[in-house]
């Protein structure tokens, strides 16, 4: 048995509670202010405000399901394809702000909307979701992870390694 095989399901287990940690949190961050989370999808001057008001409400909700589902375990080769969708989506919004100009934090993690020109951080934010849509691509390869509630049919526990 090759050592990739051994390790695999303890990789995807990081790759799990580390994608689905970020987006609970994430979630979890902007659930309170709502508001806020609206101002900060605004903020990017992509969408009609109407639609931007709604993702803003809408998104927080999504990150925790899609946290909470990783971080079980549950559906994960298809939790992982929508957090990786998700960082594919939020890396081409913050590049397309950083390539007009716009002075904006990216509201990952609550807060969001204008900042001063030296306090942007667009590259450390497409980096980190760069290596998170990563995560994700590993997942949807290889979903079966350690303590997960996802069932290998080949095995009585998806986790154990024999």
């Amino acid at each position: 048995m090759s050592k990739f095989i051994k390790v695999q399901p303890w990789l995807g287990l990081i790759a799990r509670l580390t994608l689905g940690g970020v987006l609970f949190a994430a979630g979890y961050l902007k659930i309170g202010t709502l508001d806020k989370s609206q101002m900060a999808v605004r903020a990017y001057e992509l969408l009609p405000i109407s639609i931007a008001n709604f993702l803003g409400v809408v998104l927080p909700f999504f990150e925790i399901a899609i946290g909470l589902l990783l971080i079980l375990g549950a559906g994960t080769r298809i939790s992982a394809a929508l957090g990786g969708f998700t960082m594919v989506i939020f890396i081409i919004a913050i590049a397309q702000a950083w390539a007009r100009g716009l002075n904006i934090d990216c509201g990952c993690f609550g807060g969001g909307g204008s900042v001063a020109p030296g306090q942007t951080r667009y590259l450390q934010e497409i980096l980190r979701d760069a290596g998170l849509a990563a995560l994700a691509l590993f997942l949807i390869r290889y979903p079966l992870t350690k303590f997960a509630v996802d069932k290998d049919p080949n095995r009585s526990n998806a986790g154990d390694v024999e």
